[in-house]
């Protein structure tokens, strides 16, 4: 730019280098907030995983240095046992979403019921809505309607969703699992808590990778259980979103076609 105290300025090679230099500032900006990102993610990470991990050492050390009767051991135990499911659904989530995005993961897809899908998943959670007096209510209208999906992924899908309602739901509250049959042939799947929400500003970004909602110290918070959930109901030919309900709580919407 020295150049230009030297000589005559020629306009259009003023704004040519003019908009060179922005352009290289844009992509520093951008670097830097890229650079951001991953730290904060790493941050989130170390954190998420690292708290179930010291609930276990935690527990495998009571358990090893004190002398407990047999039924608070067996307490112990289911607590670290716990932990250990937490620890692997994180590093599960992590490697299926590397996998699915490179396209690694083909779908292995069978043809099943929402009336026979739906009472298999929820019965794998009704201990730990029990544990807050959560009732979990199914409103599925009786059909003979086929749907076509990967049953381990889709399973996946509910699980996360599911377990979100419950550990966002407050005590003694209720949480409706409904399906809508379309004309089209497709289905709606509602699940519907009445949690604290989400924000208008973020129902598009929270099935983004890494982004959270609203931040809980008791709920893991590297925000890859969205993120998963919509690539697989896309992958399906499906889409996702959520909604409010109306006065209070969240309703996440599943449509798959026929």
């Amino acid at each position: 730019a020295d150049d230009f105290i030297s000589k005559p300025v020629n306009g259009l090679e003023f704004r040519a280098r003019v908009h060179s230099m922005l352009r290289i500032k844009q992509h520093y900006d951008d670097l830097q907030e890229l650079i951001k990102l991953r730290e904060d993610m790493v941050n989130m990470m170390v954190h998420d995983l690292r708290n179930p991990l010291t609930n276990i050492l935690l527990g495998l050390d009571i358990i090893e240095k004190l002398n407990l009767p047999p039924e608070a051991q067996k307490a112990k135990l289911i607590q670290v046992r716990s932990s250990s499911q937490r620890l692997q659904l994180l590093i599960d989530n992590l490697l299926l979403m590397a996998k699915l995005e490179s396209g690694k993961i083909s779908l292995n897809l069978t043809q099943t019921s929402i009336g026979d899908l739906v009472p298999l998943v929820l019965a794998e959670f009704q201990e730990l809505a029990a544990q807050k007096n959560i009732k979990i209510i199914i409103d599925i209208p009786e059909s003979d309607r086929i749907i076509t999906v990967d049953m381990a992924m889709f399973r996946r899908v509910l699980d996360n969703i599911l377990s979100n309602a419950i550990k966002f739901s407050p005590r003694q509250s209720q949480i409706v699992f409904g399906a809508e049959y379309l004309v089209s042939g497709g289905v709606n799947l509602r699940i519907a808590d009445v949690g604290p929400g989400v924000p208008d500003e973020l129902r598009q970004r929270i099935f983004d990778k890494y982004e959270i909602g609203t931040i809980r110290q008791d709920v893991a918070q590297i925000g890859l259980g969205l993120a998963f959930c919509k690539v697989v109901v896309e992958a399906h030919g499906g889409n996702i979103s959520i909604e409010g309900n109306h006065p209070q709580g969240s309703i996440f919407v599943i449509t798959l076609p026929k």
